[in-house]
């Protein structure tokens, strides 16, 4: 295989494993509802196995992302909204401490951002 189809492969394995994370989805639940087995989807995320179309088409809907944005990087999901979306679930299993302890901390840091930035 060709270090460029290495690399391809590589990003749109990233690109599952991030749509799949921020879809709250664990491996073995993506493999239930597409009839895989869970070693199947480590073996994709991974970047070890290759995915068809059809796979790409089955793992988009169960994600709820386009096919074109896990093959090309563009369509109806950006980067950045899944990051959001995965930071999003992430912050919705804290206990109200933590979040609260967090937000303490975000609002430091911006207060740190504005002080460092010239006048």
């Amino acid at each position: 295989m060709s270090k460029e189809n290495t690399a391809i492969r590589e990003v749109i394995a990233s690109r599952l494993r991030m749509a799949r994370e921020s879809a709250g989805l664990s491996q073995g639940q993506v493999a239930k509802r597409l009839k895989m087995h869970r070693p199947t989807i480590s073996e994709i995320e991974a970047g070890r196995r290759r995915v068809s179309g059809e796979e790409i088409v089955a793992f988009g809907e169960a994600y709820g992302v386009d096919a074109n944005w896990i093959t090309e990087g563009s369509g109806d999901t950006s980067e950045g909204t899944d990051k959001i979306m995965l930071a999003a679930r992430q912050l919705s299993k804290l206990n109200d401490k933590d979040l609260d302890r967090l937000l303490g901390l975000l609002q430091m840091l911006r207060g740190s951002e504005v002080s460092n930035e010239p006048e």
